[in-house]
């Protein structure tokens, strides 16, 4: 079992990583009351919800359990989990725990934020992606039809428990959608970490539980030192975004749940790569690199054939990073070494978009 810790004063918290980590141990000291709305999914559900229960048998304990998939993460699957609460009496003490992917996290921790005013919340990821990423950081929200992630607070959790036993049960595909955010962490600020990721992709993809927990780890610890800067993502944390700007683009046009989010974010990426190399700031061999590492974990690297130039532009236009009208961008100086930008030639990004979309 491995454990560290966002560092974010007096709303800190650990994330601890193993295998068989459900137990009363681990969940207990961060729930303050008796009250427990365990929020899943109608896939999670079957699979780990008697477990997380059986560790809670000194509580009450209520559930919600959404459907499972982006396109119910909006304000009227929201409600289901409000509904719950109200229907079962929670008060401001009780403590809801996000059993789930991405979706359930984030819509969990929203309804966390914004229940009576704000109750704790614990989360216990069960996809790679909500591992590495959604689950550490406090970004909690619903989509909005023009626009991914548009309705949300910033919120922490009392603890992110993760346990790598859930790769058993994930699909390929799921686990390839979170690779794409661990070769992130490498390609924005541990060039290292990249090289080792390089090494172990083949090893990952095959889910051997020493390198997955390694990989977890590293991830972590650089969304955590990230966070710990700029919790509210008023500077440094926007390069967390990398290939965001592109991705979240992709996934409004094509229907939320039809690229996964990884997907999405891995085509992007090497979007704001060749971005990156038409500016001058890293080679086409860094691009062909990044595009094998994606492809060797089964990841487009090219973005839908249905989308045009204006598509990306009226879409990206409602980014929550612009300022002043302005496209910002996540791009690299370096590998390892990420900016985030609108100090760009437009015409710059119009050509790329005009190559890469027919």
């Amino acid at each position: 079992m491995q454990s560290l810790s966002v560092n974010l004063g007096e709303r800190s918290y650990p994330i601890i990583i193993g295998e068989e980590i459900f137990n009363a141990e681990l969940i207990k000291p961060y729930i303050h009351a008796k009250q427990v709305m365990i929020v899943t999914n109608d896939t999670i559900a079957p699979l780990y919800l008697d477990a997380l229960k059986a560790c809670l048998s000194d509580y009450q304990v209520d559930v919600v359990i959404l459907p499972d998939g982006e396109a119910y993460k909006d304000l009227t699957h929201l409600n289901l989990i409000y509904d719950g609460l109200l229907a079962a009496r929670h008060n401001r003490s009780t403590t809801l725990i996000a059993l789930g992917g991405g979706v359930v996290g984030d819509m969990t921790g929203y309804a966390a934020a914004s229940y009576q005013r704000g109750v704790n919340f614990i989360q216990v990821p069960t996809t790679l992606l909500s591992q590495v990423d959604s689950s550490v950081g406090g970004k909690t929200g619903v989509n909005h039809a023009l626009g991914k992630n548009m309705i949300g607070a910033f919120y922490q959790p009392q603890s992110v428990l993760i346990d790598i036993s859930v790769f058993d049960t994930l699909p390929a595909r799921e686990l390839s959608a979170g690779l794409a955010e661990v070769i992130k962490y490498g390609l924005i600020y541990d060039q290292e970490f990249l090289n080792w990721l390089e090494a172990h992709l083949d090893e990952l993809m095959a889910k051997q539980s020493d390198v997955l927990i390694e990989a977890i780890k590293r991830s972590c610890e650089i969304k955590a030192q990230v966070v710990a800067q700029d919790e509210r993502e008023g500077g440094i944390r926007a390069i967390l975004n990398l290939g965001h700007t592109f991705g979240h683009a992709i996934e409004t046009h094509q229907g939320y749940g039809v690229w996964l989010h990884g997907e999405a974010v891995a085509a992007g990426t090497i979007m704001s790569m060749r971005m990156s190399e038409r500016l001058g700031w890293i080679s086409e061999q860094d691009v062909a690199r990044a595009i094998n590492m994606f492809e060797r974990a089964s990841l487009p690297v090219t973005p839908p054939d249905n989308m045009s130039r204006d598509d990306f532009m009226s879409l990206m236009a409602v980014d929550k990073k612009n300022l002043d009208s302005r496209i910002r961008l996540v791009l690299l100086k370096n590998i390892g070494e990420a900016v985030v930008t609108s100090e760009y030639d437009p015409a710059v990004l119009n050509e790329l978009l005009d190559e890469l979309c027919l």
